[in-house]
């Protein structure tokens, strides 16, 4: 509200400033439930630091809560939490030969991709974790916890998610090699999928997991203590 001089009447200054005199007489007031989704915001906001108004408005909506984007970004704002810039557009990747090499999920359980996680426990212990992911939908369909994973522990863990789910039209995955075995790619090839390697020391090629890897470490991995292996396999499960 602005402050009207004793000569200029409530009329004449909402004219020229061209605003509707009920601005002048009625305080804003928020919607009933404000309250609690704020606070629910918040508490999202401090259980995932690294996350924007986008991700959080999507956990609001999981929880129940009837609120598009615009709202929780208008909100976020108002709190003062902290608002990630945009991010650039991304073109898409090119060999020299021309080719492109980006291979984009179309459906559910068209394109599945993995990588290993490493991590310590307590005593100073490596332990590592395979993360499975599909790239469609974004689940992550399993997360295998170990001291140490070949080959034949991502066969295995394959194979359990194929009895699941079936088999996937694609696996990608990086050039490690536990995943560039001889035993793997065979096996790929004989259930009927298709490996499909990123380019070396190219990682953004696997942006769907590696955004995965850096979620689990940022919300999990680097917010606890594992005093053993068994306890980083319950809690990582749970």
């Amino acid at each position: 509200m602005f402050a009207v001089s004793p000569s200029v009447s409530e009329r004449r200054a909402c004219q020229v400033l061209r605003q509707h005199r009920s601005t002048q007489r009625k305080l804003p007031r928020g919607r009933v439930d404000e309250d609690r989704l704020v606070a629910d915001m918040i508490a999202l906001a401090r259980q995932y630091g690294s996350s924007g108004y986008r991700r959080i408005a999507a956990l609001l909506r999981n929880a129940g809560w009837q609120v598009n984007d615009k709202r929780v970004e208008r909100l976020w704002r108002r709190e003062g939490l902290k608002v990630p810039m945009k991010q650039p557009k991304k073109g898409r990747l090119w060999l020299n030969d021309g080719s492109c090499v980006r291979l984009r999920p179309e459906h559910q359980d068209h394109v599945w991709s993995y990588d290993f996680v490493h991590c310590r426990t307590d005593d100073g212990k490596v332990f590592r974790t395979l993360n499975i992911l599909d790239e469609f939908s974004r689940e992550c369909l399993t997360i295998r916890v170990r001291r140490r994973l070949s080959s034949t522990d991502v066969i295995d863990a394959l194979t359990d998610l194929f009895i699941i789910r079936g088999v996937p039209a694609f696996i990608r995955s990086d050039n490690g090699p536990e995943f560039i075995a001889v035993a793997v790619r065979d096996w790929i090839s004989v259930v009927g999928a298709k490996a499909a390697y990123i380019e070396p020391g190219s990682p953004w090629e696997n942006g769907y997991c590696e955004s995965l890897n850096a979620r689990f470490r940022d919300e999990m991995l680097n917010g606890e203590i594992f005093y053993s292996l068994r306890e980083a396999q319950i809690l990582i499960e749970q």
